[in-house]
């Protein structure tokens, strides 16, 4: 009774550790994503308001006028930090990315941070001259995504899994990608991979059922020390078929949660039927 409470202790554990590695990993790769954000843009309208904080309610305290720069520092849902550029104008772009102003107060010398509304930045222009257009982290962004990562955590043949997934998006409805699972049970470790393709039914809604079917490899590895006469590590084909629930929450995050039918295609009599079923979070961009 110890020995399998010290299993099912260590097989938690290590699904554990990969958990937070994996989220770690994508936590990383969003930080990376809004730091892609930090770039100088131009103002073409006759003017923009900057303000003390990151709301309407906040005073306005400097006005930005036409063909001046500013660079956008960091984001707060729809609002963005932005330091003005003293003494740039349109026909000095060329300076904005070589300029080194001395500091004050977080900026360049005789520089001003405020925040500005993310309309106001769809009234600027980037260096290459294209207006700028950002995502508002909305639904409608959601709609016009192209790549989804995310880890799902469930239950496969009633031990503990986790799996991680990458899809492209090739339309609204259609999406391709390739899964990883890991299950660690007290019998045996099965590891296996899927290329799959999902078919979202109601792309257009918030919550909307979808399907999937994929074909890989699964990998059964019996335990160390419950292998007996005949077992070994074997390699078989595998064939998916499943169903899931999406939901947009916010931002660039989604819930997803579905079930799984597998069939694992063994050299034996029959074919082994396999079930799984799984539930987590995905970020796309």
């Amino acid at each position: 009774m110890l020995m399998h409470f010290k299993q099912v202790f260590i097989h938690s554990l290590s699904l554990l550790k990969l958990g937070i590695g994996i989220w770690l990993t994508l936590g990383l790769m969003i930080s990376q994503a809004f730091a892609a954000e930090n770039v100088q843009v131009q103002v073409k309208q006759p003017y923009i308001e900057l303000h003390s904080g990151p709301a309407g309610g906040f005073p306005v305290i400097h006005v930005v006028e036409k063909n001046q720069w500013i660079t956008v520092l960091k984001r707060r849902t729809n609002w963005f930090k932005v330091e003005t550029i003293k003494g740039v104008r349109g026909s000095e772009n060329a300076r904005v990315e070589g300029s080194s102003e001395g500091s004050s107060g977080g900026g360049g010398k005789g520089n001003i941070q405020g925040w500005v509304k993310q309309d106001a930045l769809h009234l600027t222009q980037s260096s290459s001259g294209q207006p700028v257009k950002l995502s508002d982290g909305s639904f409608e962004s959601f709609a016009q995504r192209n790549v989804e990562f995310g880890a799902l955590g469930g239950s496969f043949e009633g031990v503990p899994s986790m799996t991680v997934f990458a899809n492209w998006v090739a339309t609204e409805n259609l999406a391709a990608g390739i899964s990883v699972t890991q299950a660690l049970g007290d019998l045996s470790e099965n590891q296996f991979f899927l290329i799959h393709v999902q078919h979202t039914t109601f792309p257009e809604w918030r919550v909307s059922p979808y399907i999937t079917l994929g074909a890989g490899k699964i990998r059964t590895k019996p335990r160390a020390n419950l292998v007996q006469s005949g077992d070994e590590t074997r390699t078989s084909d595998l064939l998916a078929a499943g169903i899931g629930l999406r939901y947009y929450m916010a931002q660039n995050f989604m819930l997803k949660l579905e079930y799984q039918h597998l069939q694992a295609l063994t050299d034996r009599d029959i074919n082994e039927d396999l079930e799984q079923w799984k539930l987590g979070f995905a970020v796309f961009f």
